[in-house]
């Protein structure tokens, strides 16, 4: 059974996985949240009350770490569910670099706002074809 073996004290390649899995969940969860509120607040306030600086240190910030963090945690197990997410990850990612570069901010430099997000997110693509490939050869 899953985390079973935390109790015990000696994590398996499953729980390992599921712990990735779990990570990699969390981070889409907060790029879909992220998202959500950019959407939202175009059209006025957005649903949640922070504002474009808080927002994205605290939704787009983690969202951009725990993919990588997930592959570090998992790259053990052979996981081709972890490598997918990891993948779904990054698109979404990108999805939000171009929605940046379609609706510029006049007082931002749109290039410079979606070039980190696109690189991160082509990083986070191919980081989880590299786990998928692998865990599919196992």
């Amino acid at each position: 059974m899953i985390f079973t073996n935390f109790i015990n004290g000696l994590p398996t390649v499953d729980d390992v996985s599921a712990v990735a899995i779990v990570m990699v969940a969390v981070a889409i969860g907060l790029l879909m949240l992220y998202g959500a509120d950019v959407a939202a607040s175009m059209s006025g306030d957005g649903f949640l009350p922070f504002d474009e600086r808080a927002r994205g240190m605290g939704l787009g910030i983690p969202s951009l770490v725990l993919p990588f963090a997930a592959y570090v945690v998992g790259r053990k197990s052979a996981s081709s569910v972890l490598g997918y997410m990891i993948i779904v990850a990054g698109a979404l990612v990108i999805v939000g670099g171009a929605a940046i570069l379609s609706n510029p901010d006049p007082e931002r430099d749109p290039a410079t706002a979606a070039g980190p997000l696109l690189a991160a997110g082509a990083a986070q693509i191919a980081l989880g074809a590299f786990a998928a490939r692998r865990a599919l050869r196992r």
